[in-house]
């Protein structure tokens, strides 16, 4: 992988590894609709004006079934059940379960002859679901079983929005397609995400939450995670989920206080295993990551 490529895998292993503590500090006094809608808007707001000046958004209305189905499962769908999720589940528990990204889009990949899961592959991915074993059969305890099920539609969400990506939209503007995208999100959750926001302002570490969430986790994420797509493909371009979950364990820990079990540290050491033998280049014994065809996830 190039300095480049590098550079923006290490950049979205953090803005994206960030959200799972923002959102559960935003959770405490909005709702997880009013998060979605604020989130997106903010994002929306930054993108949209960009996109507008380039003067080409027409060539995206033959496209906006994709467009649609991207946001369906890259952001509309995915942040209400995170953003749900952690009402019950830490901000730790939910970062580490995201990690199951590469192994649910590999599997895809597989499935639509996109990849080919030789045996070293398939030995990764079953190292890989090993470690989400542990982290739910070790670590979860009594915690809520629907938002586990919540967090396990955001994976699946965050699997296909990438392919939707490679297979439709891969021949226009990116920054276009994630500046429309947030809009319709943000159109859509309105209705709702205003209605229920609370009749006193938040405090300041929510407001704060709210305003990181859509400018650096959003907007800018965005156009780092494209980036990224462009250099090594949509299914190790997610391989920043597994390095990501280590940043919002850290920061639950350290900021918010959540407990640090050891079935944490099982479950992130086996993930880690098998991202790289899921993911390694054929022939190689150097690149863990590569390239591949070309999109997701955000925290």
């Amino acid at each position: 992988m190039t300095r480049r490529g590098w550079a923006l895998f290490l950049a979205m292993c953090l803005v994206w590894g960030i959200p799972y503590l923002l959102i559960k500090v935003a959770v405490r006094d909005i709702s997880p609709a009013s998060v979605v809608f604020l989130r997106t808007a903010i994002g929306a707001l930054v993108l949209m004006p960009i996109a507008i000046g380039r003067g080409r958004l027409r060539e995206l209305l033959p496209l906006w079934p994709a467009i649609i189905g991207f946001t369906l499962a890259e952001t509309a769908i995915p942040w209400l059940l995170l953003s749900d999720a952690e009402l019950q589940l830490s901000s730790s528990l939910s970062g580490l379960l995201i990690a199951a990204v590469p192994l649910v889009g590999a599997v895809i990949a597989a499935i639509i002859g996109q990849e080919r899961l030789d045996l070293r592959r398939l030995a990764g991915l079953l190292v890989g679901l090993a470690g989400v074993a542990a982290l739910l059969g070790l670590d979860l305890g009594g915690g809520n079983l629907r938002a586990v099920g919540e967090v396990g539609i955001v994976v699946l969400g965050y699997a296909i929005g990438p392919m939707i990506v490679a297979r439709k939209l891969s021949g226009v503007r990116q920054l276009d397609v994630i500046a429309v995208s947030l809009a319709i999100c943000a159109l859509g959750y309105a209705p709702f995400g205003i209605s229920q926001l609370p009749d006193r302002l938040p405090g300041p570490d929510v407001v704060a939450s709210i305003v990181v969430l859509g400018l650096i986790c959003t907007a800018t994420a965005f156009v780092l995670y494209f980036s990224l797509i462009g250099e090594i493909g949509p299914v190790r371009a997610t391989v920043f989920t597994y390095v990501n979950p280590a940043v919002a364990v850290l920061l639950g820990v350290t900021v918010l206080g959540e407990p640090l079990r050891s079935a944490m540290a099982l479950g992130f050491v086996l993930i880690l295993a098998g991202s790289y033998f899921a993911t390694r280049k054929p022939g190689s014994a150097e690149n863990v990551l590569s390239d591949t065809a070309a999109p997701g996830a955000g925290g």
